[in-house]
């Protein structure tokens, strides 16, 4: 099956869409994976970047002695997080930003976590996307990843590789390989997978850590 090709243009359209029920949908479905996430970056530092912050459903989760900054590429979705973060004053989150992934507006080393969460197989050139976050990371810190990431194989494999169509309509994909992340570590050099859990529903979903690896002077 050729592979499909998602687009900046696509996705905007796609989460224009989604933004208005977004929260309904996917709020129960996600959580354990979203509250996994913010652990884990709150364990690597306070300074946090969350990529892809869609409506904000996975700020609640971070520890209040966090710093969050968010970035999205949808300004629906932007203008739903920043009305959760006004109404339940989640005054942990410092900035909410309309930005590209492949094209972060922050300074090199700027972040102690980085966490794309369930946006890592919607971007058109992921590779160069965790280029950008590895750019705004810390010496030591942490790239957390939550998304539907299979391998390929198996009955799985072929289920995943038949509904990739339709589930691209709604923005997501089940294609991606959990190998193509491993591999651009491996490429870089300098960062290693630290561990990756199965989270609800029965693993489906999972969380993959990758730790910067600081090179010697």
């Amino acid at each position: 099956m050729p592979e499909i090709q998602n687009n900046v243009e696509h996705q905007r359209k796609v989460y224009e869409r989604w933004a208005p029920v977004y929260d309904r949908v996917y709020r129960g479905l996600l959580r354990d994976s979203h509250r996994t996430v913010a652990k884990l970056a709150a364990e690597a530092g306070r300074d946090i970047l969350e990529v892809g912050v869609g409506t904000g459903l996975m700020l609640p989760y971070y520890p209040k002695q966090c710093r969050v900054t968010g970035v999205d590429l949808s300004e629906h979705m932007i203008a739903k997080a920043r009305e959760k973060v006004a109404h339940d004053r989640l005054e942990h989150v410092i900035a909410l930003h309309v930005m590209d992934a492949h094209r972060l507006d922050f300074a090199d080393r700027s972040f102690d976590a980085v966490c794309l969460p369930f946006v890592v197989t919607l971007i058109p050139d992921p590779e160069r996307a965790m280029d950008e976050c590895a750019r705004v990371l810390r010496p030591g810190g942490e790239i957390i990843i939550a998304s539907k990431l299979g391998d390929g194989r198996g009955i799985q494999g072929a289920i995943e590789e038949a509904v990739a169509p339709l589930v691209h309509k709604v923005g997501w994909s089940s294609a991606f390989r959990i190998s193509r992340i491993s591999e651009w570590a491996e490429r870089r050099g300098n960062f290693e997978v630290a561990d990756i859990r199965r989270t609800f529903p029965n693993g489906f979903f999972k969380v993959m850590r990758l730790k910067h690896r600081p090179t010697s002077a």
